[in-house]
C-alpha cells in the first residue's frame, strides 16, 4: 500500500503529475468475507477499526444513516492493475469496456468506493451493512452520505448496465 507524504505549501501550484502520491491507512475492515467473488454484499456486516487517535473524527457522524467508505484494495495484482480493457462482472456476453467505465477491482489505481448503511459507532470502530470489500481491507476515509449531495436523480447508464 502506498504512503502519501504530499504535503502542499502556499506556493505550490500543483502536484506534478509525475510525482507519486502516498496514503496512510486510518483503519482496516474486519468481517467473515475471505472470498469476493459472488458474494451478497447486502447481507454483511462490517466493523471499520479506525486508529484510536481519530475517534474525535467521528463525531457527528452518528447522526447519519450511511457513509461513504473509501478502501485500498490491497490484493489486486500487479497484472490486474494492467487490465485497461474487461467484460461487464466477467461476463463474455457483455460489451468489453474500458475499466474506469465499470465498478471493478481492475484498476490502476485499486481504491474502493462504497456507500453503506451505519449500524452503530462505538469510539474508534463504525459498524456497518453492505460493505463490498473482504476482511482486513485497508480503508483510506469516511465521507457522510448527504443525498442532496451524493445522488443524480437523472443519471443515465449504458444499456448493458440498465438490466
Amino acid at each position: 500500500m502506498p504512503q502519501f507524504r504530499w504535503r502542499r505549501s502556499g506556493q505550490d501550484a500543483a502536484l506534478p503529475a509525475d510525482q507519486p502520491i502516498t496514503l496512510d491507512r486510518i483503519g482496516v475492515v474486519h468481517n467473515d468475507v475471505r472470498d469476493p467473488r459472488r458474494h451478497d454484499w447486502s447481507r454483511v456486516r462490517s466493523r471499520l477499526v479506525l486508529r484510536p487517535a481519530l475517534t474525535p473524527a467521528l463525531a457527528g457522524l452518528d447522526g447519519f444513516s450511511h457513509v461513504i467508505v473509501v478502501t485500498w484494495l490491497d490484493r489486486v495484482s500487479d497484472d490486474e492493475r494492467r487490465l485497461l480493457q474487461v467484460h461487464p462482472a466477467g461476463d463474455a456476453s457483455l460489451p468489453v469496456c474500458g475499466v474506469l467505465a465499470l465498478r471493478t477491482h481492475h484498476r490502476p489505481n485499486p481504491i474502493g468506493v462504497s456507500i453503506v448503511a451505519i449500524e452503530r459507532i462505538d469510539a474508534a470502530t463504525v459498524h456497518v451493512r453492505g460493505l463490498d470489500v473482504i476482511d482486513g481491507t485497508p480503508v483510506l476515509d469516511l465521507k457522510p452520505y448527504i443525498p442532496h449531495y451524493d445522488s443524480v436523480p437523472d443519471a443515465r447508464l449504458p444499456g448493458w448496465a440498465s438490466s
